[in-house]
């Protein structure tokens, strides 16, 4: 029977631990039952069921008795698998299609607690300030311990409007309650700018400007929404790109090959192997790079999950860009919904993906080419110093020099001046105080700069004006 049931959709949203990788032990051969010995065991759970419910000390609720026993079975089978009844298979149908009830929050079950993977941009959550990481104690009061990731889940849905309390304790052990209004998510998974450095001139027409794209998820939507970005960046004549997929915590696998088709002309993107080793399928880019081979920087971190890990895998084994940031989740598995005919479903594991190298992200992740982990600069040099060739006494003047504008910029105000709350900052004054982005902008404009001079053939270098008069010189 079971092998009849229709696969309704592939996903590789994580709902792991977020907890470091431990070694495994050696795993046992599983031995497995007869037939027989099977029967009887279900003759066992039956007998069970009845016995409990015979002698409970308050009346039992057998659905609820039920759906644990579901539960159960497939949750010992991976952190991942799970049966879904009617009410959650609806949500998550909901949720696949990019908008849905509640706090925008991605939380996972990590050693009987609570943990959040990431929030969602833009949501009640991200507004409050969770961060990836963050530990979830208790619930309008309640502690979460040992709760499922549905009753976690359920406890912090309602209505739109209404109020939940979530204790919080983050990863320096600091402990906060927050208050946080319940709202229809809306997932935009696809937000783009052009930017430029935080100290540079963005009025200066040879500033370089760089094709920002932030993906939060991998929905039904990213790819079409990513094609109409890459199109309007291009004609911004940006230098490259940088792809931020940090805190994305995954979505639709078929999103995930689209992203990292739209920057490879040719190339394997993923490979999926399930149960059978011949069972293998892999997915070759299609021709046709939508940016021309411009410079790309893939941004990625702890709470970059999943599909985030296919897109960074990708072009970093393909040798089309460079990725930055800290280690990834190490989520590489692939999940589906298998309904079962009356509303419920099971959403369970049926796949391990590796990236083009034949590497497997599960339990590692992806490693970034160039590690820049999320830091705080403070600034303990001036951009001009007091004490250069331009400080003597009648020094040579820079006849092609530009004039500066003499007037007070914000950098000559008082160091000591407090520091504006994050919630207040501008979008550029976001930017400049996001340092794993700043850094990403600068190794794409790097990229360029090499990319251009390995492009310039000698003989297409043009001697200046005076250079010129120089070799005339020399000749006579």
């Amino acid at each position: 029977m079971f092998k009849k049931i229709f696969v309704l959709m592939a996903l590789i949203a994580p709902i792991a631990g977020m907890a470091a990788p431990k070694k495994q032990k050696k795993e046992e051969p599983v031995v497995h039952l007869t037939d027989e010995q099977i029967y009887e065991e279900l003759k066992k759970l039956a007998l069970v069921f009845e016995v409990a419910r015979a002698n409970f000390v308050e009346e039992a609720d057998e659905k609820k008795m039920l759906e644990a026993a579901m539960n159960g079975m497939l949750g010992a089978l991976d952190p991942h698998s799970s049966y879904l009844s009617a009410d959650d298979f609806k949500e998550f149908s909901e949720k696949s299609h990019g908008e849905f009830g509640g706090l925008g929050i991605q939380i996972t079950s990590d050693k009987g607690a609570v943990r959040v993977i990431s929030p969602i941009d833009d949501t009640p959550a991200d507004k409050a300030g969770i961060k990836a990481g963050d530990y979830i104690t208790h619930i309008d009061g309640e502690q979460v311990f040992d709760l499922t990731l549905n009753q976690a889940v359920k406890k912090m849905k309602g209505r739109p409007g209404t109020k939940v309390k979530l204790t919080i304790v983050s990863d320096d052990g600091e402990s906060k309650t927050l208050t946080l209004k319940r709202d229809i998510i809306k997932v935009k998974s696809i937000k783009f700018d052009d930017k430029v450095l935080a100290d540079a001139d963005p009025e200066d027409k040879e500033t370089p400007k760089i094709g920002y794209v932030r993906i939060s998820d991998f929905g039904a939507t990213t790819a079409r929404d990513l094609k109409d970005a890459l199109a309007k960046l291009e004609k911004k004549d940006v230098v490259g790109y940088v792809v931020d997929v940090r805190n994305n915590p995954g979505g639709y696998l078929t999103a995930a090959i689209d992203v990292s088709d739209a920057f490879l002309d040719a190339g394997e993107i993923v490979s999926t192997r399930g149960k059978d080793e011949f069972d293998i399928e892999r997915v070759f880019a299609k021709p046709g790079d939508m940016v021309d081979g411009k410079p790309v920087v893939v941004l990625i971190n702890h709470g970059s999950a999943s599909a985030s890990e296919i897109v960074a895998g990708a072009l970093q084994d393909n040798g089309r860009g460079l990725v930055m940031g800290s280690q990834s989740f190490g989520k590489g598995s692939v999940q589906q919904q298998k309904p079962l005919g009356d509303g419920t479903a099971i959403h369970i594991t049926i796949a391990r993906y590796y990236t083009p190298s034949g590497r497997s992200i599960q339990n590692e992740g992806i490693t970034p080419d160039v590690e820049v982990l999320h830091s705080k600069v403070e600034v303990l040099e001036k951009k001009e110093s007091m004490y250069s060739e331009a400080s003597f006494k009648n020094s040579l003047k820079n006849d092609k020099a530009k004039k500066k504008d003499k007037k007070k910029s914000d950098d000559d105000k008082d160091d000591d001046d407090e520091e504006t709350p994050y919630e207040e900052l501008t979008d550029e004054e976001k930017d400049a105080r996001d340092y794993q982005l700043q850094r990403a902008m600068e190794m794409v404009i790097a990229m360029s700069k090499m990319q251009e001079r390995a492009n310039v053939s000698p003989t297409d270098i043009v001697p200046a004006d005076d250079d010129k008069e120089k070799s005339e010189t020399d000749k006579k």
